[in-house]
């Protein structure tokens, strides 16, 4: 696998390494020591997949708070989206800062944030399939969220015919600044 870093600290685009024979080719898609190599968590517990009928469909801005906060490997495995980290670590030089980049079944990247990023998507073709991995269990008390057009990010989310959002996402309130703790 090939990590290139990103602007943000703690975000990786990871790429296939394809290895081509007359069938086709073989690519190892994650590797713990090769994470551990790039000093980040590669020990993920949890694998999820969400499908997303429509286009348009978008999800996020989804992030778990300390102690539960979790490490997210992305991976468009049907059709293509647009994948959004939004660096929410306080004491990082990138906070908040995001970053956008288009994953797709064709281009088989990947995407990892760390923990302590938000995390959300917009799908770009219908029946679009999304797996990721995560390094914590969902912790309902601990997740939380921000709206796709907070701005306080100011994402630049591809033009879509239809934006389809649940209401949960829609509703969730502005993203305050509040300053550390003394």
């Amino acid at each position: 696998m090939i990590a290139k870093p990103t602007k943000l600290s703690g975000a990786f685009i990871i790429e296939p390494e394809p290895f081509p024979d007359e069938r086709g080719f073989f690519a190892r898609s994650w590797s713990e020591q090769e994470f551990q190599a790039l000093g980040v968590d590669g020990h993920f517990i949890e694998g999820n997949t969400s499908f997303n009928k429509e286009a348009g469909t978008l999800r996020g801005m989804h992030y778990q708070a300390a102690p539960h906060a979790q490490a997210k490997l992305v991976r468009c495995t049907q059709g293509s989206i647009y994948d959004v980290g939004v660096d929410l670590r306080r004491d990082s030089e990138t906070f908040r800062q995001w970053i956008g980049v288009e994953l797709s079944a064709t281009n088989r990247r990947m995407l990892y944030v760390a923990p302590g990023f938000a995390h959300g998507y917009l799908a770009l073709m219908d029946n679009t399939e999304v797996h990721y991995q995560v390094t914590a269990a969902y912790a309902p008390k601990s997740a939380g969220g921000f709206r796709w057009n907070d701005p306080a990010f100011n994402i630049e989310w591809p033009a879509v015919e239809t934006l389809n959002i649940n209401q949960r996402d829609r509703e969730y309130p502005d993203f305050i600044i509040t300053p550390p703790s003394a």
